[in-house]
């Protein structure tokens, strides 16, 4: 299985979703490829991407990620791609039917967390089996996050 470890980052990052750990109780990551075009890649490579609103879904046995703006390429021709195009993911498909019965028993949703190349070159994205956090769960995050904070400036002033 290829599920995500922290080493399986070193590569250069495109695009991150920093607001999916807002909102998301993310409980587990996998990392999965994307069929791209040459003018996607191109773009991605350029540095320009974004994953804020996007969301991965399962459809006939396959993972697409939609709503993901990858900008046309500059130096494109009438042959450029679309920007929000739903762009399949490549994942085993043992990877898959475990997804698959998270998404639709427990009510969990598939979230890309970040887009990047691997050492190899190759793009990824990191996708997040998450749960929705309700609104107190994100006061406590907020608490505790704001306490860490004034935490290490008393120790800094103080210790």
């Amino acid at each position: 299985m290829s599920r995500a470890k922290k080493q399986d980052f070193e590569g250069r990052l495109v695009a991150e979703n920093r607001k999916a750990r807002h909102l998301y109780q993310i409980e587990e990551t996998f990392e999965a490829g994307i069929a791209l075009t040459g003018t996607e890649v191109k773009s991605l490579r350029m540095g320009r991407a974004n994953i804020a609103e996007s969301y991965a879904e399962i459809r006939n046995g396959e993972i697409w990620l939609i709503n993901a703006h990858i900008p046309e390429y500059t130096h494109g021709n009438i042959h450029n791609h679309e920007p929000r195009r739903p762009r399949k993911l490549l994942m085993h498909k043992r990877e898959i039917r475990r997804l698959s019965g998270a998404v639709q028993r427990a009510g969990m949703t598939l979230v890309p967390l970040r887009i990047y190349f691997n050492r190899r070159g190759l793009a990824k994205v990191l996708l997040g089996l998450a749960r929705g956090k309700k609104a107190h769960d994100k006061r406590e995050d907020i608490k505790r996050r704001d306490w860490e904070r004034q935490k290490a400036r008393l120790m800094k002033q103080y210790g």
